[in-house]
């Protein structure tokens, strides 16, 4: 569990739950009351210093709001790590926050995810990780038709993912 308490929490920021923003209550090092809280970092989640420890901001929103820490993760729902209003968060396992990855491999051919050229059968491919093993899609004359195929096996084997 974590020290921050939720009392503490309340005294220190307002959380505007439809910008997602904190703003200071009290002045802190040379941040004036009303002042926006974090700062956004390198991977585009927003910390919080709240001395001695950095805090998601994200985080502190569902604790903010729901008096208690979140369980399990936290996923944005529409895959912007800067935005935390509170209807974008949802409490997700690691394997459904690992089905939003947008990002491709940097070896991609396709530059698609879950896409790839078979040199074999001379088509391309696509396949979908269901509980930690791959599963062969089938093959298509196109990129687009077998990202096509992972895309609509997404929705049906992941519906929380954002497709």
């Amino acid at each position: 569990m974590d020290s921050l308490n939720f009392k503490r929490l309340h005294e220190l920021f307002d959380y505007d739950s439809t910008t997602g923003l904190f703003t200071r209550k009290i002045s802190r090092g040379g941040q004036m009351p009303g002042t926006i809280a974090g700062k956004q970092r390198i991977d585009g989640y927003i910390d919080i210093n709240i001395s001695p420890k950095r805090y998601l901001a994200h985080r502190l929103a569902w604790f903010y709001v729901y008096g208690e820490w979140p369980k399990q993760m936290l996923d944005h729902k529409n895959g912007i790590r800067h935005d935390n209003r509170i209807q974008n968060l949802r409490q997700v396992t690691n394997s459904e926050n690992q089905q939003n990855k947008k990002k491709v491999r940097s070896n991609s051919k396709s530059g698609l995810p879950c896409v790839y050229f078979s040199a074999t059968h001379k088509k391309w491919a696509s396949y979908i990780t269901l509980n930690g093993k791959q599963k062969h899609l089938g093959y298509f004359e196109t990129a687009s038709e077998a990202s096509l195929e992972y895309m609509k096996q997404k929705a049906i084997i992941h519906p929380s993912a954002i497709v």
